[in-house]
């Protein structure tokens, strides 16, 4: 058995390929294991009067008042009016996998008018799940990148001081119980969905398989799902691992991104622009307002009155024009680059290509 196992690993990584292929396992994954999203309600206390206020935030009293009788304290109808206290969500992800008792992070947001969550402390808080049941509980000083300052004529502040975590603050309660050990056949999903790197995925596979179990065990179900049937003598596992080392070279759409916030252009390698003519100008219009004041004669019954004087000037920059015809990235690059244009000039630029048709990729503007 010893031997097999390190038979495959060695033919799942062996005669890797140039830098262009990637691992199964980077572009794929397995259905089934999946991570479940956790959520709870708690306080957090400890704050150097930045928390909430209990006029502004009602519930936190409740909160409040609703511990202290967990804890058998009585405290009457009135609380203290410190802010030290703060309501936050707690929010975790439950990896596949986890035992009862393993460790994973939460994080922590303000959801009232605290100022900073820096120096506090979550008290346990369970965490629940979709259906309402509690998996984790959550304890532990929060760690706040963020902070702020301020004074009576000015404030300063960095990152954002009302949101924290606390690594490997819950303590897993309930794990989900999977039967990845039983499967008979295993389903792969493409990250990125696409009927040629299915396909390359399935030979790969299938090639793999034919060496060590003499037949074909992966079909290709539809761009982004290749069904793997799983062979005797070997656990799930280890058969997962196998063909995840196995290498191949994911094929993707041709696509422009533009992010036209921070001036962002991400172009594609399989991006092509039929040949095309472009000019690009700057057009400066500027107007001022200068208005005079008109006096009457002396000794008229005239009065003083304001004339407006409306003066514009406009300016168009050099404009150049050049011949674009993307062949290659390369040659794409270094026509956009020889207009001398500014990542606002190439998104317009881009975007007017896309509108006359020829720009043959995907547009996608964020």
């Amino acid at each position: 058995m010893k031997a097999l196992i390190a038979a495959l690993l060695i033919l799942a990584s062996a005669g890797a390929p140039a830098w262009s292929q990637a691992r199964i396992k980077d572009i794929a994954s397995i259905r089934g294991p999946q991570d479940n999203q956790l959520f709870g309600y708690g306080l957090v206390i400890g704050l150097q009067g930045t928390g909430d206020s209990l006029r502004n935030v009602p519930f936190l009293g409740e909160s409040l008042r609703s511990m202290l009788d967990r804890m058998g304290i009585r405290y009457g109808n009135s609380l203290p009016r410190t802010k030290n206290i703060a309501a936050v969500a707690v929010t975790a992800t439950l990896p596949p996998f986890v035992g009862k008792g393993a460790n994973i992070d939460v994080a922590v947001s303000s959801i009232g008018d605290a100022s900073s969550l820096l120096g506090g402390t979550l008290v346990l808080t369970p965490l629940y799940g979709a259906n309402r049941e509690i998996y984790a509980v959550a304890q532990g000083p929060l760690t706040v990148t963020g902070f702020a300052k301020e004074g009576e004529a000015e404030s300063v502040s960095q990152g954002i001081p009302t949101n924290g975590r606390i690594p490997n603050g819950a303590i897993v309660e309930r794990e989900i119980r999977g039967n990845f050990a039983g499967l008979k056949d295993l389903k792969l999903e493409l990250r990125n969905a696409d009927f040629d790197t299915a396909i390359s995925v399935t030979d790969a596979i299938n090639r793999f398989t034919r060496k060590m179990f003499r037949k074909s065990l992966a079909i290709e179900k539809d761009a982004r799902t290749i069904a793997v049937e799983k062979p005797k003598g070997i656990s799930t596992a280890r058969f997962a691992a196998a063909i995840g080392q196995l290498r191949v070279r994911p094929d993707n759409t041709a696509k422009v991104v533009v992010d036209e916030s921070t001036g962002t252009v991400v172009i594609g390698a399989n991006v092509k622009v039929s040949t095309v003519a472009v000019t690009h100008g700057n057009l400066t219009v500027k107007i001022t307002e200068r208005p005079k004041v008109v006096q009457p004669e002396p000794f008229s019954d005239g009065q003083t009155a304001v004339e407006p004087n409306t003066r514009i000037q406009a300016e168009e920059g050099e404009g150049r024009v050049a011949v674009l015809e993307g062949t290659d990235l390369d040659t794409l690059t270094d026509g956009l680059n020889a207009m001398g244009l500014k990542p606002s000039g190439i998104i317009s630029i881009l975007q007017a290509i896309k509108t006359s048709g020829a720009l043959q990729a995907e547009l996608v503007v964020q």
